[in-house]
């Protein structure tokens, strides 16, 4: 009796691990600092989130700095109580026209979020950055980021070259396409999880994002599935001595 019940235990404590496990191979490998816009339509202005979501190998985040796309030219940063704000400006030659006809001579070439006390290894937290978007549908928009921590830093800089996902790099740098803007009529395309990379993929690396996703939802089926039958294989001797005791 006592060996009957200690393999349905085991069994049944298989199907939880064989679940568990596939649940978590369906999750991302790695957190990376990445950015996400509120709109991604050519020519619109936006706001984007730049998250960090954690420290340097176990040392809290002190400042980060975020390299803003050459083809643009003012943000606005978002003011966060914890971090002080810096604009770090460019010289622009020739200089530009802005939409009301002045002349503009320099652009924003960086921002930097210095911590007024450590950012945890284990916490995290997001900058928000105002801005127009270039007129290039089509464009992949790249924005560099180095993160200082106590101790060493993290540069989130990599670039996937043609043909290669960014997701196969250890450091991407977070960025998105800019997207077709909306004809007069139609509703504009919604920002969301498919236009906002965990880094700049090339168009090949977009191409595979619909397989990604349906490779998830599968591992995610299949784990449910292992705790069913986890808990069937726990419970069936259970099943088996009440219909024995009823007959």
């Amino acid at each position: 009796m006592k060996t009957a019940l200690r393999r349905t235990v085991q069994a049944g404590t298989a199907g939880l691990f064989v679940g568990g496990v596939v649940l978590l191979a369906a999750a991302p490998a790695a957190a990376h600092v990445t950015v996400t816009p509120t709109e991604t339509s050519a020519g619109s202005y936006t706001v984007l989130t730049v998250s960090v979501p954690h420290g340097c190998d176990g040392a809290g985040t002190t400042k980060v700095a975020i390299k803003i796309p050459e083809d643009i030219i003012a943000v606005t940063p978002t003011v966060n109580t914890n971090w002080t704000v810096q604009k770090v400006m460019a010289d622009l030659n020739p200089p530009v026209k802005d939409s009301h006809g002045n002349e503009v001579t320099q652009r924003v070439n960086e921002v930097v979020y210095t911590a007024r006390a450590p950012l945890p290894d284990d916490m995290r937290d997001t900058f928000e950055l105002s801005l127009k978007l270039p007129d290039t549908p089509g464009k992949t928009l790249v924005f560099p980021s180095v993160q200082t921590c106590e101790k060493g830093e993290t540069a989130w800089v990599q670039v996937p070259a043609d043909g290669q996902n960014a997701d196969d790099l250890e450091h991407p740098a977070p960025g998105f396409k800019v997207t077709e803007a909306a004809k007069e009529g139609d509703e504009a395309p919604a920002a969301n999880a498919n236009t906002a990379l965990t880094g700049a993929q090339s168009d090949a690396g977009d191409s595979d994002s619909g397989g990604t996703s349906a490779v998830s939802w599968i591992a995610l089926a299949a784990g449910i599935l292992g705790l069913l039958l986890g808990g069937f294989a726990v419970l069936r001797p259970n099943l088996t001595k009440s219909r024995d005791t009823t007959a």
